[in-house]
């Protein structure tokens, strides 16, 4: 059965490779199925090919994270603002871009943005085909290119939608109306699917009504670069700033925020939530132990007087007394010893030189039974004799004081 710090490095690892392998898979699901022409994105719908292309060529692009509110004129006549398809910005923001192009800056706009409008334009929806009835065919600016059928149009605001009241029929912001109008892509019955505007001041526009012209499905599949880039290099840019905040590419946003987003609108995301929701349940369910313990064998502690009598039992049978009396005899010769340490030689040799060393016929004798007691078997009766002998042995030699005063004849 599993510990539980092992269960829990089981449960993380799974749930890290989950998680890898299936962000892995989602971020190719996303881009493949974004319909976004964001440069960020290589899927079909994105146009991170139409940004490539351009570099290649030597203009650099340039992705603009942040509102629109601090657009600055200081770079109107050397930069190009591209908004490819963007989600409609805030009335303000449109009066900011309206008034870029009117001090002289360049625009490049496709697809229903609501910036059209302020140019005197809307992108509407396109129809008539006789084999799809939302599409209408594309007249291309030269003999053998080959452009897809187009979805929206280009439709002149008219005046008396100026003056009325409707909320529906009025533009989101005043129209800035051009000087001269070039057509640059028209339908069969002539109606436009792309314009230059010049404006007073030296602004232009670029309107194009459908922005599937700048994707990367369009641009691998049909001759929509050859048409299309021209319009964007004719006046020679410095560089090209690509809108990515309207279209949800924001800076500052961190990560737990993207991984929430991620989780809450990708299958992907989906999926990994409702493995994360299966992991809890099963967890609080182990979590939880249902029905009465469980039993097992008990184990008794053993008592201080058992470990006693244990430690005892073990000296005895591991031939404690031959220690302890070999202990006693070398604590002898290290009493005896002008150095205070006992002697490397054999014990039974040292006690027969202290035999014939000794005077008195009690100490020769207390030397006998010490040796007696290293040599011969037994148990604890050896010790006792043992320390008895070493006993007699050391108060055989022991100095022994004389009374005051009294003398030997």
């Amino acid at each position: 059965m599993w510990r539980r710090p092992e269960l829990w490095l089981g449960i993380a690892l799974a749930g890290a490779m989950t998680i890898v392998v299936l962000a892995g898979g989602a971020n190719f699901t996303e881009s493949w199925s974004d319909q976004r022409r964001s440069v960020h994105l290589s899927g079909p719908g994105g146009a991170k090919g139409f940004a490539q292309v351009l570099t290649r060529l030597g203009v650099p692009i340039q992705r603009r994270e942040r509102p629109l509110f601090n657009l600055s004129t200081d770079s109107a006549g050397t930069e190009l603002l591209a908004f490819l398809d963007i989600f409609v910005p805030t009335p303000r923001e449109l009066e900011v871009i309206r008034r870029y192009v009117a001090h002289g800056g360049r625009v490049f706009v496709t697809g229903f943005t609501g910036i059209e409008q302020c140019f005197a334009y809307r992108s509407v929806s396109a129809g008539d085909s006789e084999v799809d009835p939302d599409t209408v065919t594309i007249v291309p600016p030269r003999v053998g290119l080959r452009l897809s059928p187009a979805e929206r149009i280009l439709a002149r605001i008219p005046l008396d939608s100026l003056q009325t009241k409707s909320a529906r029929r009025a533009p989101l912001c005043t129209p800035l109306f051009p000087i001269a109008a070039d057509t640059l892509l028209t339908t069969l019955d002539g109606r436009p699917e792309a314009l230059a505007l010049h404006f007073q001041g030296g602004g232009r526009v670029t309107l194009l009504a459908d922005s599937r012209y700048v994707s990367n499905r369009d641009l691998k599949e049909t001759d929509a670069a050859l048409v299309v880039l021209p319009w964007l290099l004719a006046d020679q840019p410095r560089s090209i700033v690509v809108d990515e905040y309207h279209l949800g590419f924001a800076t500052g946003s961190t990560l737990p925020g993207a991984t929430w987003r991620w989780l809450w609108s990708a299958p992907a995301g989906w999926a990994v939530l409702q493995l994360c929701i299966v992991g809890l349940i099963w967890l609080a369910t182990v979590a939880v132990r249902f029905g009465p313990a469980r039993e097992v064998v008990e184990r008794r502690r053993r008592s201080p007087l058992e470990h006693v009598e244990a430690l005892a039992a073990g000296l005895e049978g591991a031939g404690g007394a031959d220690t302890a009396v070999a202990l006693i005899v070398s604590g002898l010769q290290r009493r005896l010893s002008r150095t205070g340490q006992a002697s490397r030689g054999e014990p039974r040799q040292w006690l027969a030189a202290l035999e014939l060393a000794l005077p008195e016929v009690r100490g020769r004798r207390a030397v006998r039974r010490l040796r007696d007691a290293l040599s011969k078997p037994g148990g604890d009766e050896r010790v006792v004799a043992a320390a008895q002998a070493v006993e007699d042995v050391w108060e055989e030699l022991r100095p022994r004081a004389t009374p005051a005063g009294s003398w030997k004849r």
